[in-house]
């Protein structure tokens, strides 16, 4: 996956939407808009001075509390209440002085990368396919970034197999980037063992780990797992976290959060904290605090807790897992031994194996001659192992959607297949 390829597929995420507006979508993973109704102009307003009257009666610096409208602290002005909700929610416990609020997730990894690797000799770790944006942010950073063996089934083995031959080129990794909770794009859950192996493994090498929590809250079965964070006994992980997904997008707020001590060091910290301000107040100056307080309010509503706030999302998006699951079983039963998808515990993906070459160029057929859009995982990879595949997402559709979307995959299947498509024909009359 070239730095252009990986330009193009950001943008195609983006925009594929507007690029095929009759089709039926499982390209996109957005949350839904069914209950965006929550936060109507009255309910943001009431928000933002539910948020004010907070902050004048909490602020010590000033008897009027923060000026929304004007500049604002760098590291942000609602620390203190996302970190009572980190603490709620995710068992992730931080100070204010580890804090910085960030516009989303993406300007956190812009920050990060950069601070982690400023030497053409740093290298930043990932899996193998990954996130787009990771890879996007690093390229905009100016970090090398190095794929993980897929020939090593441990995360932490293919780790160790890295920092071997990354030393024999005198190259140093200085960062992993992960996703342990229903990674994007492959849906996977990182179990307890495995974060502890990697945190091992990062802890001996100097590895900083940056944990991205998008989805953490979005299980539909079993139990959560301790995040990478909570379980970080060394000061090796970075916890990233955003409220595009439990909020709404449109209010680019996330959050950022230092261990207490990086890798024992208090002062190494507190060095790195001063330089991530410093690199936001480059980039951003401040997230806004407009958004910050609906963002704030929002919280002091719900007892600083999302729990509740998205449970109507989790039930929904639930039942369209198991729908796209029933669906994918029942069309694609005539040829169940040359496809393959998985049954995701949470987030807002599956990963689905088809019997040839999934590209762009597939994409283009599909949704033009069978409207529906769904998207390559080779956008994702960084070589060619993931060209038969092609993520799945279930969130922003309803249940008669998928089972469309799912059918109109199956006729694009199936004309490709060929032969397939008698028996699909007689698969369905039976």
């Amino acid at each position: 996956m070239n730095s252009g390829a990986q330009a193009a597929a950001m943008n195609f995420l983006n925009e594929v939407a507007d690029e095929f507006p009759s089709a039926i979508s499982f390209a996109a993973g957005r949350p839904t808009d069914r209950f965006f109704g929550r936060l109507n102009g009255a309910a943001l307003l009431d928000a933002v001075a539910r948020y004010e009257r907070h902050a004048r009666i909490s602020c010590t610096q000033s008897k009027h509390g923060p000026n929304l409208l004007q500049y604002g602290r760098t590291a942000g002005i609602i620390g203190e209440l996302v970190i009572e909700q980190l603490a709620s929610d995710e068992g992730v416990h931080a100070t204010p002085d580890r804090v910085i609020m960030t516009s989303g997730c993406q300007e956190a990894l812009a920050l990060c990368l950069p601070a982690l690797c400023p030497d053409k000799r740093d290298v930043a770790l990932t899996c193998n396919p990954t996130y787009i944006g990771f890879t996007c942010a690093a390229q905009a950073g100016g970090a090398s970034v190095v794929a993980l063996s897929n020939k090593v089934v441990s995360i932490a083995d293919a780790i160790e197999r890295a920092v071997r031959e990354l030393r024999r080129i005198r190259r140093r990794p200085r960062a992993l980037y992960l996703i342990p909770n229903f990674d994007n794009p492959t849906g996977r859950l990182l179990d307890e063992r495995q974060r502890k192996d990697i945190l091992d493994i990062c802890r001996r090498e100097r590895i900083v780990v940056l944990e991205d929590d998008a989805y953490g809250m979005f299980q539909y079965d079993g139990e959560p797992v301790a995040s990478m964070s909570a379980l970080d006994q060394s000061g090796c992980v970075i916890h990233l976290s955003t409220f595009s997904k439990t909020v709404a997008p449109a209010v680019r707020v996330g959050t950022l959060v230092l261990p207490e001590s990086l890798f024992g060091d208090q002062d190494a910290r507190k060095s790195l904290w001063k330089e991530l301000v410093q690199r936001k107040s480059f980039i951003t100056v401040n997230t806004s605090q407009i958004t910050q307080a609906i963002v704030g309010g929002l919280l002091l509503q719900e007892n600083r807790s999302l729990k509740e706030w998205i449970r109507p999302a989790v039930n929904w998006y639930r039942t369209n897992r198991d729908v796209m699951l029933d669906h994918l079983k029942r069309v694609f039963a005539p040829i169940s031994t040359r496809t393959w998808w998985n049954r995701p515990a949470g987030g807002f993906f599956l990963v689905m194996k088809v019997p040839f070459r999934f590209d762009a160029d597939s994409v283009t057929d599909c949704a033009t001659k069978h409207g529906v859009v769904v998207m390559p995982m080779s956008f994702f990879a960084f070589d060619k192992s993931q060209d038969h595949r092609i993520r799945l997402a279930f969130t922003c559709v309803d249940p008669e959607q998928i089972r469309i979307g799912i059918e109109a995959l199956g006729d694009f299947v199936a004309s490709r297949m060929g032969k397939w498509g008698n028996c699909r024909q007689q698969a369905t009359v039976v």
